[in-house]
C-alpha cells in the first residue's frame, strides 16, 4: 500500500520537473488558467498520496482486500 503511494508521489514529482520550465512561458490568459488548474490538481494529488503514505486515511477498497488476505493468512 505504501509502495503505491510512494510511486505515485515520485511520478507527480517527475511531472512537475518536466512541466516547471514551461510554466513561466505562458503568455495568454488560457495558458495561465491551464497551468493554474494543473498545479491545483497536482497539489491535490500530492496531498492525497501523502495522507495515504502517512496513514491519515484508510486505504482504497482494493488494497484493503489484500490487507485482509495477509491478515487472515489466506495467501
Amino acid at each position: 500500500m505504501r509502495q503505491y503511494a510512494l510511486l505515485r508521489l515520485l511520478l507527480a514529482v517527475f511531472f512537475l520537473y518536466i512541466a516547471w520550465p514551461l510554466i513561466p512561458e505562458a503568455t495568454s490568459q488560457l495558458e495561465f488558467i491551464f497551468w493554474g488548474c494543473w498545479l491545483v490538481f497536482l497539489f491535490l494529488f500530492v496531498g492525497a498520496n501523502l495522507s495515504t503514505l502517512l496513514q491519515i486515511t484508510s486505504p482504497p477498497v482494493m488494497e484493503q482486500k489484500e490487507f485482509l488476505k495477509r491478515k487472515l493468512g489466506n495467501n
